[in-house]
């Protein structure tokens, strides 16, 4: 068995990401347009109408701005907590869709993929991250959080893919000119991680598992590419694991298509 994952887009502009098994193929979250998402699926082999599942993190727009067309066109079942389709439920347009309900917390299956929601904090309903398996391989995916917390270190253990947030530089982002209440926000405990702390927890979840790391969310005037990835690979050096493969996400192109397991 094996999963295979690819990031289409990731950043404020839209966030999606593939996670498939040889059946079973997921979209986390919706935020690049249908025709976007159809089109970054396609260059990578994939078909839109072979969706079987779509899973929202949490109902800001750039994570589920195409969700209802998407549904429409692919007849994808849709699955979301309470508190994000509570929230959903207040835009006109998404009111009606039919949702699977998962409890945050408790895990749940959607064909032969095992997915675990667990909670994050974020400035938003009720957001969380997902660890999805197929029995032998485990992917985590974590694209917006302000901290750290046991619970999220413990669910990522034993993952050997890694999608999560490395949103911004600490000193670009006291530089930036941005307002000090939006610096404040980001940087805050339901903002966005940091480089750093991005850094800091891979090695903490490492284990003997961990094989690769995608770097998601990064802020594009606070943050640059080889800045997240320099600040990722010296603090997994440190803790000797050069080993771990650190690839970058973007905006506007699929990153690279990886397959893990046998």
């Amino acid at each position: 068995m094996s999963l295979k994952v690819c990031v289409l887009s990731s950043g404020s502009s839209g966030n999606c990401a593939y996670v498939a098994s040889d059946t079973t193929g997921i979209l986390i979250d919706a935020g690049l347009s249908c025709k976007e998402t159809a089109a970054r699926l396609a260059a990578i082999g994939v078909e839109l109408q072979s969706i079987s599942a779509i899973c929202l993190t949490h109902e800001h727009d750039d994570h589920k701005s195409s969700l209802g067309i998407l549904h429409r066109k692919t007849g994808a079942a849709l699955y979301a907590n309470s508190g994000t389709i509570d929230a959903l439920g207040q835009d006109d347009k998404l009111k009606d869709l039919k949702w699977n309900m998962f409890s945050t917390g408790s895990a749940f299956q959607i064909g032969d993929i095992r997915i675990e929601p667990f909670s994050v904090p974020h400035d938003s309903y009720d957001p969380v991250g997902f660890a999805l398996s197929d029995g032998s391989s485990r992917v985590g995916v974590v694209t917006d959080m302000g901290i750290v917390t046991d619970l999220i270190r413990e669910r990522l253990k034993g993952c050997q893919v890694i999608v999560l947030e490395s949103n911004h530089d600490t000193d670009m982002l006291k530089a930036s000119q941005r307002p000090w209440s939006l610096k404040q926000r980001i940087a805050g405990r339901q903002g966005h991680l940091s480089n750093k702390d991005a850094a800091e927890l891979l090695a903490e979840v490492a284990g003997d598992t961990l094989t690769v790391v995608f770097l998601a969310h990064l802020s594009s005037d606070c943050n640059k590419p080889d800045v997240a990835v320099k600040t990722v690979q010296k603090i997994l050096a440190g803790h000797k694991r050069s080993d771990i493969a650190v690839k970058l996400t973007y905006p506007d192109r699929a990153s690279e298509f990886i397959q893990i397991g046998k």
